[in-house]
């Protein structure tokens, strides 16, 4: 794993397995977009609820050449739900981002042939 990955808790305790996952997750979005500069990603309890669940906010950002992807999920009372539903959008939108790429390079390949 090449990209430095900054990852915060905020009103919750500092989980190593927590933590574990999330470069888990990272290194398959590398996979995806390889030159991936640089990962931050913060984990909240905002609002602590004596009789609801207390749901996790993710918030990922991530540094590729020419674009930053920002992604911010208020999701379940599962942290690693919440992880998942951050990380699946944040893979989307690098499908995208590695997809405008492919186009524009096959667009100037093939101008360059005409």
């Amino acid at each position: 794993m090449q990209t430095p990955i900054q990852i915060v808790f905020h009103g919750i305790a500092h989980s190593g397995a927590v933590e574990r996952h999330v470069r888990e997750r990272v290194a398959r979005l590398e996979h995806l977009h390889p030159k991936l500069m640089r990962c931050h990603v913060t984990i909240e309890q905002p609002h602590h609820h004596k009789r609801q669940g207390n749901r996790f906010n993710v918030r990922l950002s991530l540094h590729v050449p020419g674009d930053e992807i920002v992604v911010n999920k208020d999701s379940d009372e599962d942290v690693y739900v919440a992880l998942r539903d951050a990380f699946d959008s944040a893979r989307r939108s690098l499908q995208d981002i590695a997809a405008r790429l492919r186009d524009r390079s096959a667009r100037t390949s093939s101008e360059d042939l005409a």
